[in-house]
């Protein structure tokens, strides 16, 4: 079973006695049962500076992985893990960290740019709105031939504690001879949950990656929008559970990616 840490290097609100800015190191692991915190001045913050802490906080074992889900301390921890043979990911599934750094009082805020649109040669054909059983949602897809399938152990409804009945809201694309194209850019994309927007006009915006939004489809349609607003509620009432599906089409043959999302808290 992999080791995992979470970590998090950044400006603190911290001053030294000078009053010279701080920049702290605080990982810990999914259970926060591990817990190491380091700081230095600015003039420090140096992948050199973060492999010797890592190497402290590590003295016993270093992870395997390190999460990271600011961007701001993405490429120095990325530098640093490389040079003690560890893999970074990137996710904004950090929740332990990200409750410790609530405790602190510490910033989780982080810059996000308006959403751009999908890329025009990527969309597909059709796409509506659907629900699953929560009880069916994970033996439908698990066992069929499906080249991008993310089900993380997590976001498995019976982890979630949600009832076998509860409905699970999400998209489906009919991606046409798109479809593999837009599921490979999905993958890449790292999509973590899709949300209805309300505007002038409506629209879906996919949160992917750290900081990326997409707008996947705009519409303008009444019963579109009366649909998308139900899509919303019921995220409600399955924890935020979600899923987005791309096929080539609506034989239900054949399926080019699955993705279960969560909304962020």
């Amino acid at each position: 079973m992999s080791l995992i840490w979470q970590a998090d290097f950044y400006r603190s609100p911290l001053q030294n006695v000078e009053g010279q800015v701080l920049w702290e190191l605080l990982v810990c692991d999914e259970t926060r049962s591990f817990e190491f915190t380091a700081s230095c001045l600015q003039s420090q913050a140096n992948s050199t500076w973060l492999v010797q802490q890592l190497q402290l906080a590590g003295k016993d074992k270093l992870p395997d992985v390190i999460q990271v889900f600011r961007p701001q301390s993405l490429s120095l921890m990325t530098i640093a893990a490389n040079n003690l043979g560890i893999r970074v990911e990137a996710t904004r599934r950090t929740l332990a960290l990200k409750q410790w750094l609530a405790a602190k009082q510490y910033s989780l805020t982080m810059d996000k740019l308006p959403p751009l649109p999908l890329p025009e040669n990527l969309w597909g054909e059709e796409w509506r709105f659907a629900t699953i059983p929560s009880g069916d949602i994970v033996d439908e897809f698990a066992e069929r031939l499906i080249p991008f399938l993310q089900i993380p152990e997590f976001l498995k409804p019976i982890n979630l504690g949600l009832a076998s009945t509860v409905p699970i809201p999400g998209v489906v694309i009919y991606g046409g001879r798109k479809s593999m194209r837009l599921a490979q850019w999905l993958k890449e994309s790292q999509p973590v949950s899709l949300n209805y927007i309300a505007g002038a006009p409506d629209g879906l915006v996919l949160e992917a990656g750290l900081v990326d939004k997409w707008v996947l489809v705009t519409f303008t349609d009444e019963e579109v929008t009366v649909a998308g607003k139900l899509y919303q509620e019921r995220k409600q009432l399955s924890r935020g559970l979600h899923f987005l599906l791309v096929q080539p089409d609506d034989s239900g043959m054949t399926y080019s990616g699955l993705w279960l999302l969560q909304d962020e808290d």
